[in-house]
């Protein structure tokens, strides 16, 4: 018997598709509130998978995906460097 190892599954906030976790880029909400893109996957706090694509983030702003997933409101500002963090990485 061959055992397959189970790919981690994750959810795009902006565009609904389910990807693997390596293909998202993950925004976290640190336990100070602070709202960042962690490229390594590997910080603490809440975290939420976008697509690295700017639709997603652009489709995330406009269906409050980031906002159901922190269960906070999110100020126009920290979309705004999102925005500059996303183009920095593709």
């Amino acid at each position: 018997m061959v055992s397959t190892k189970k790919v981690p599954l994750r959810q795009c906030v902006g565009c609904s598709e389910m990807k693997s976790k390596k293909e998202m880029v993950r925004v976290i909400k640190t336990p100070e509130g602070e709202i960042l893109i962690d490229a390594t996957g590997r910080k603490n706090g809440r975290g939420a998978y976008l697509c690295p694509s700017m639709d997603c983030l652009l489709k995330a702003e406009k269906n409050h995906g980031l906002e159901r997933s922190f269960k906070m409101a999110i100020p126009k500002d920290v979309y705004e460097s999102l925005k500059k963090e996303m183009e920095a990485l593709g």
